[in-house]
């Protein structure tokens, strides 16, 4: 295999690197703060698939998020499944509902695609709600401490340790970066770009972008329902917040602050975001005000996000 940008490759090695040694010099509560950026980021990633390298603004992406947080958290709650098996329904059942709205949703274009996001996902919200006995409503449901640890290889991981927590989801974000680098330096990748910048021209040539949109929908709301299943059985707890629209708003700030259509973006912003937010919330309770301005700061010098814009006047490899 030809790698094209390996100056990308190896910067994203090196940041792996750098965030596994930072778990020896952070204190614990950094190192769990930590642990829920890269998990966001990973549902960050998902959505930067979508809207960042495919040109598609959705505001419903939570839903998907939901869709493996549920599925993952309520096989363990009522069945009993093991954490692998519970994730993995978690993932396919992410797979199945956005393939499935995917085939729905992209018939419509801009403005009414952002509706019908909106709408599917303030339908799967509310049904959250509505079927409360189960799903346990805003009040949600904690998973058994005896169902947070399982048996992988011969090797024991108890999800109740944060260094476990960190390790693995580490690992799962390393996956994502690695598995989107490939991506986006491939046939698939290009063709994302190509119905972002001129689709029509690209449908000239002979390529069917209903199908190269479908394709980005669902591998984009399937990582997004890996990040949901995977924050559900580390946590140990699902609620109806993580399907409200303001994950889906959440998931958007992260992409834009950090550089849609960058594949370190997602991390940089939802980092930025998600200690501005921890650190601003314990000094005044008028922290989204500070937020806001900050976020307009950012808006007129990065224009693109921080390393969109970098990428355009500095580093142009950065992709």
């Amino acid at each position: 295999m030809t790698i094209h940008n390996s100056r990308l490759l190896i910067l994203c090695l090196a940041t792996i690197a750098v965030l596994f040694a930072l778990q020896f010099l952070l204190s614990d509560y950094l190192v769990l703060a930590l642990t829920r950026i890269l998990i966001l980021s990973i549902f960050a990633m998902g959505y930067n698939m979508l809207m960042g390298y495919t040109g598609l603004l959705s505001l419903g992406h939570a839903m998907f998020f939901g869709f493996g947080l549920y599925a993952a958290g309520l096989s363990s709650y009522y069945f009993g499944t093991s954490l692998p098996v519970s994730f993995l329904i978690g993932v396919a059942a992410s797979l199945v509902f956005s393939f499935v709205i995917g085939l729905l949703a992209l018939r419509t274009e801009g403005v009414s695609f952002m509706i019908v996001t909106l709408m599917f996902a303030q339908a799967a919200y509310l049904s959250t709600l509505y079927f409360s006995k189960i799903t346990g409503g805003d009040q949600g449901l904690t998973l058994p401490t005896t169902a947070r640890s399982f048996s992988l290889l011969g090797i024991g991981f108890d999800m109740t340790s944060d260094t476990v927590r960190f390790n693995l989801s580490l690992v799962m974000f390393s996956a994502v970066l690695l598995f989107f680098f490939f991506v986006t330096q491939g046939p698939l990748g290009r063709l994302f770009s190509a119905v972002k910048e001129n689709e029509p021209r690209t449908q000239m040539l002979g390529f069917d972008t209903y199908r190269v949109r479908l394709a980005a929908f669902t591998l984009s709301g399937t990582v997004s329902g890996l990040a949901g299943a995977l924050y559900g059985l580390m946590f140990g707890y699902i609620g109806s917040a993580f399907a409200g629209f303001h994950y889906s708003i959440e998931a958007l700030l992260f992409t834009l602050v950090g550089g849609p259509g960058t594949l370190l973006g997602p991390l940089l912003g939802t980092g930025v975001m998600t200690m501005l937010i921890d650190r601003l919330s314990g000094i005044t309770t008028a922290y989204l005000i500070i937020i806001g301005v900050i976020l307009i700061m950012v808006n007129m010098w990065f224009p693109k996000g921080i390393l969109g814009t970098i990428r355009e006047r500095w580093i142009p490899w950065l992709k």
